[in-house]
């Protein structure tokens, strides 16, 4: 179990911005040694005692009570810092504080010179929990507090040494060249601190009592070297559906000459084509076991070592191909990998539309219906897909999910990291956002977890993500809406530039696509 603990950021404002005291551990220390970090330790039985002397304010439960007065405590022990005052209300003033043992038991030294801790200007930030992987864990709330007036820090020298205040972006810097290491969590602190410019917007950040962010990161392998993200970011939901008990073994390198096992009866199999709309290239899914079989999902593009590949991870018995839609980067192989197999499976799928483009032209030799289940079965299990039509992307794009493990292959529709292209006529931005809700809605329905886009890591937290897509969609829609009325006589060209200002001008080609279909979709909705 994590043990509980606290960490203090304290916080002085300057004509620079804001700065954070941050000192160094000893080389010497059991966890993170040599590293510069906030000060703060484990919660002892006694901080939990020591309501009487500290000041609490509304809504203040005893949890964060408890958490703040530990943080008060080991500022003091470590650096001699005290965020306290008289009983009067009067600031305690620091010659006070340096007569005070930071060796002896703290609590008792409050009562005898009446000092009350000021537990009530120590604010949550956010809330960490240590990396699964490693041995010593921790579960430490990040609270923040302003620096008291007049007190200087002074190093207890045994496991903290060298105090020093620096904004958060040149700590970002001095560590990103070498001079100033700190770990993961004090990293991703820092980064999201950085935004502040003032210590009372940071304060009023953290007047809900609820942290800014949760998070206990999930560690991998990259390029050799160990890396850990955090929820929001994009490999997270990957390392939580392959490591769920958080081990160091998955590796996050696009690979594309071997299956990438996912789950016993998943491997991702990415194909050689990166590229601005392909990021690292097409996800291709195979689903099943040598028992029952494989589903193959979106071959991908005509590429003969990436369909040879995929023939070799199945064993050859490939018992149905899939394609979610009919774009060149997903339904080409189909054909080639089909002729590869002895048993020629069937080709499944919905035909390209009238309106796609002639590329993008596709004849399954069998039309899925919406609601339809696909399944493999032997030895006494079994895989079962779900089909569902999801319009927008392309009028002929289907989701999959696989019933048994709360899985949703998404295609084009969901991606991670980016937004797919809604390409009128094919793609319709209506259908598109429809296709989103019944998504979220399916989530509930099935239980589904995890998101298997077709470009992309393994996105977590599906519903969410999906809810998180639409509101981008949606808050796009606003930035569209409003170029249209600051230059009514406009074109593409000139909306673009004030709806994708936050694109870079290179993707504005790509970016019209889906503005056309944000302006067709505008006005559909006022001629109603």
């Amino acid at each position: 179990m994590p043990r509980p603990a606290a960490t203090v950021l304290l916080l002085r404002d300057t004509a620079a911005g804001v700065e954070v005291l941050m000192t160094r551990r000893s080389a010497t220390a059991s966890f993170a040694p040599g590293a510069y970090v906030f000060p703060g330790g484990g919660i002892d039985a006694a901080d939990s005692a020591a309501f009487d002397i500290a000041a609490r304010r509304p809504g203040q439960s005893d949890l964060r009570l408890t958490q703040a007065i530990a943080a008060i405590r080991e500022s003091f022990e470590e650096l001699g810092v005290l965020l306290a005052r008289r009983a009067d209300g009067s600031p305690v003033a620091p010659a006070e504080v340096t007569r005070l043992d930071r060796q002896a038991p703290f609590a008792a030294q409050c009562r005898e010179h009446k000092l009350l801790l000021c537990a009530d200007q120590v604010f949550v930030l956010a809330h960490w929990i240590t990396d699964r992987d490693l041995s010593r864990r921790f579960d430490v709330p990040f609270l923040v507090a302003r620096m008291p007036e007049g007190q200087a820090p002074v190093a207890d020298e045994a496991e903290q040494f060298e105090p020093v205040w620096v904004r958060p972006a040149d700590a970002l810097a001095r560590h990103q060249a070498g001079q100033f290491f700190m770990i993961f969590p004090t990293i991703r602190t820092l980064e999201r601190m950085a935004r502040f410019e003032t210590v009372d917007a940071i304060l009023a950040a953290c007047a809900s009592e609820q942290p800014l962010w949760t998070s206990c990161p999930r560690g991998a392998l990259l390029q050799g070297a160990e890396v850990r993200y955090m929820e929001h970011e994009m490999p997270f939901g990957e390392l939580a559906l392959v490591c769920p008990d958080g081990q160091m073994l998955h590796h996050l390198d696009w690979r594309t000459d071997q299956p990438v096992p996912l789950l016993k009866n998943v491997m991702r199999m990415t194909a050689p084509n990166p590229g601005v709309m392909t990021g690292p290239g097409t996800n291709s899914y195979i689903v099943g076991d040598p028992d029952t079989g494989y589903v193959a999902i979106d071959p991908g593009p005509d590429e003969p070592e990436h369909l040879e590949r995929i023939w070799r991870a199945t064993g050859g018995d490939i018992r149905l191909i899939v394609c979610t839609h009919s774009h060149a980067d997903h339904s080409p192989g189909a054909r080639p990998l089909q002729a590869l197999c002895k048993t020629r499976p069937p080709i499944l799928g919905l035909p390209s539309a009238p309106t796609a483009r002639p590329a993008s032209e596709f004849t399954p030799e069998r039309d899925l219906a919406d609601g339809e289940k696909l399944q493999l079965a032997g030895s006494g299990r079994t895989h079962t897909l779900l089909v569902l039509h999801t319009p927008g992307h392309a009028a002929n794009h289907l989701c999959l999910v696989l019933l048994e493990d709360g899985l949703l292959f998404s295609g084009d529709h969901v991606l991670n990291g980016s937004t797919t292209v809604v390409d009128p006529p094919d793609g319709d931005m209506t259908a598109y956002i429809d296709s989103l809700d019944r998504l979220a809605a399916a989530c509930d329905q099935y239980r589904i977890e995890f998101i298997l886009p077709a470009h992309g890591y393994v996105l977590g937290a599906a519903k969410t993500a999906i809810q998180a897509l639409k509101a981008h969609r949606l808050q796009r829609e606003a930035r569209v809406l409003a170029a249209m009325r600051d230059r009514p006589h406009g074109s593409l060209e000139d909306w673009v530039e004030l709806a994708y200002a936050d694109t870079p001008p290179r993707m504005w080609p790509v970016a019209k696509r889906s503005l056309l279909a944000h302006v067709q979709r505008i006005e559909a909705m006022a001629a109603r």
